[in-house]
Order: C-alpha cells, then sequence, then structure tokens
C-alpha cells in the first residue's frame, strides 16, 4: 500500500501547495495528488489555483515524490490534446513520478467555457473519446482523429517521456469501472468499494487503484469536527449533487441542511490514529494499492507530523 497526500487545491493558494508536497515528502508520503478545479466547492475555501503550474513547481523541488491529478476533465474546460501535452511535460520534468488522474468532469468547474455541460452518458462518451485521443498522440507521429465529439487535426506531441504516465480514470460505479479497465490504465475511487475493484479487473483492467479517503485530523475531535463542518460539509452530499451545482453558491445553498454529526458519520475525525489505520486497511481489504489522506482538519502541518509519527510505515488494521 502507497500512502498519499490529498492537496487541496480548493482551500489553499499555491506556494502553500508546493511548500506542502515537499513537507509530505520529508514526512515519507509516497504521492501526492492535487484536484484539477476551476472553483473551490464553498467561497469559504477562497483558493483554486491552476493545478498544473502547482504540479510543475512540486516537481522541481521534489525527488521522490509521487504526483497525480485526483482528477483533472480532458473534455470540456481542457481539449484532450493539451491534457496528452501538458501530462507528457510533466512526466519528463518530474522523471516518470506522474500519474494522469482523469474523470468526467463537475459542472462547477467545466461551465465555466460556457456551452452545455452534458449528462452522464454523454460525459462518458466524452471521457472514451478523450482517452482515444491521449493514446493516439502518445503513440507520436502527427495524428488526427475525428469522434462524435471531439477531433484533432494533425497534431503532435513532440516531447514525449520514454515512459508513458499510468491513466488512471476515476469510477463512481460499475459502468465507469469498466470504462476504466477498456480505456485506462487504471483506477481511482472515493470509497473503499471491493465492487469497483472487481468489476476494474473482471473487465480486464490492470495498473494503479487509486482512492481517496477524507479525514479531518486536530488534537481535539470536536475541533476537528467544526473545521470540516466548515469547509467541507459539501462531500457528503453525494456524486450526483456534487456533480451537478454550478457554483460554489449553489453548494452553499446545498449543503446548509448538513450538521456537524452528519460530517462526523462520513469522516475520520479527531486525534486517535487507530481509527485511520483501520480506514486505510479497509481500502487495502477492498483492493486498493495507492489511498491519498484528504484532511479537512485545521492544522495541516500538525496533520502531516500525525502521519509520519503514527501512520507513515507502521502497521494497519
Amino acid at each position: 500500500m502507497r500512502l498519499g497526500y490529498k492537496l487541496a487545491a480548493e482551500a489553499f493558494g499555491p506556494k502553500e501547495l508546493i511548500r506542502q508536497a515537499v513537507r509530505a515528502e520529508e514526512c515519507g508520503f509516497d504521492f501526492v495528488e492535487i484536484s484539477d478545479h476551476f472553483h473551490p466547492w464553498l467561497e469559504v475555501q477562497g483558493h483554486s489555483p491552476f493545478a498544473w503550474s502547482v504540479l510543475g513547481a512540486i516537481a522541481a523541488r521534489t525527488t521522490r515524490l509521487g504526483l497525480a491529478t485526483g482528477v483533472t476533465c480532458p473534455t470540456v474546460r481542457y481539449h484532450p490534446a493539451i491534457i496528452a501535452q501538458a501530462a507528457a511535460t510533466l512526466a519528463i520534468i518530474s522523471d516518470d513520478r506522474f500519474t494522469l488522474g482523469v474523470g468526467s468532469g463537475e459542472r462547477l468547474n467545466e461551465h465555466v467555457v460556457g456551452g452545455c455541460f452534458p449528462g452522464v452518458r454523454e460525459r462518458h462518451a466524452l471521457l472514451v473519446e478523450a482517452l482515444e485521443i491521449i493514446e493516439l498522440l502518445w503513440r507520436g507521429g502527427y495524428r488526427s482523429y475525428d469522434g462524435t465529439y471531439l477531433s484533432l487535426e494533425d497534431a503532435q506531441v513532440f516531447d514525449l517521456p520514454e515512459k508513458l504516465p499510468a491513466i488512471a480514470v476515476a469510477a463512481g460505479g460499475k459502468d465507469a469501472a469498466r470504462l476504466a479497465a477498456m480505456h485506462g490504465g487504471g483506477l481511482f475511487a472515493t470509497e473503499p468499494r471491493a465492487d469497483l475493484v472487481e468489476t476494474f479487473t473482471a473487465a480486464g483492467g490492470s495498473g494503479p487503484k487509486y482512492a481517496e479517503l477524507s479525514v479531518a485530523w486536530a488534537p481535539d475531535e470536536e475541533a476537528a469536527v467544526r473545521a470540516a463542518h466548515e469547509t467541507s460539509r459539501w462531500s457528503v452530499l453525494g456524486w450526483k449533487v456534487m456533480s451537478e451545482l454550478p457554483n460554489p453558491v449553489n453548494f452553499e445553498a446545498a449543503s446548509a441542511t448538513v450538521r456537524p454529526d452528519d460530517v462526523r458519520e462520513q469522516m475520520v475525525t479527531g486525534p486517535d490514529p487507530q481509527r485511520y489505520r483501520d480506514a486505510i486497511a479497509a481500502y487495502e481489504k477492498a483492493g486498493y494499492d495507492h489511498v491519498a489522506l484528504m484532511n479537512a482538519g485545521p492544522d495541516p502541518d500538525g496533520f502531516l507530523a500525525f502521519c509520519e509519527r503514527e501512520l507513515i510505515g507502521q502497521p494497519r488494521g
């Protein structure tokens, strides 16, 4: 099991995210991942820097830390040719430490370029075409593509790494897990669901299996719950809500009735290391080999020190 640290790009500015990543490497984390957002979930979070610039700076400031997007949408706000080029460049400057995590996107980020944010079936079809374009460009040479939704005309990515990045596809259900197996090189999930791993594997999928674990660390559990409720109560709404709302103000309204106890039920909170170990072990048991801790607590440095002391290199379960 490789243990990672989620860089909360909605909650911190770019220089702070870079600093946290460097500290995560010092603490012994295996990798960091970063969300690729245009907006934060809530106004109170107050940030949303360009993820690819942050990753490039982290690559230059670290030596062994794995890097991943968690996740980027290569279909609406970006054309997949741009993501193919960006990921290839990042793989080179990080000395092959990068994993491209992709997904079908959220309206929160993708609507900003105008036009329609499609329904789930069309989003999956778009993602398949995007992955085909990325794979095509990564073969080298000039390439063209005519799809139902996306096209490519006489394009070449000139700087390709010797080892291409793995592509981990986000899956919240079995259809997406099968898509990940057929068109990706890895799986990305946000729950310890063994059925997603089983579906991915049964459909011929191989490669890294990433997952996120939501936590809120503080020396006092109530302080952890309060902080998580203030900044991360949106996360209890579920994916069908999270993928459809367009702006932070909509998430403010949708999460207005979420109680602190609702957050407590959804996250590992407080200072007890065994609760964290048990939660990580549940992901490992479900078949995931990369777990990123997504901390909503009030003290990132305290959390990193806690992980170094209590979780990294320690037995779990």
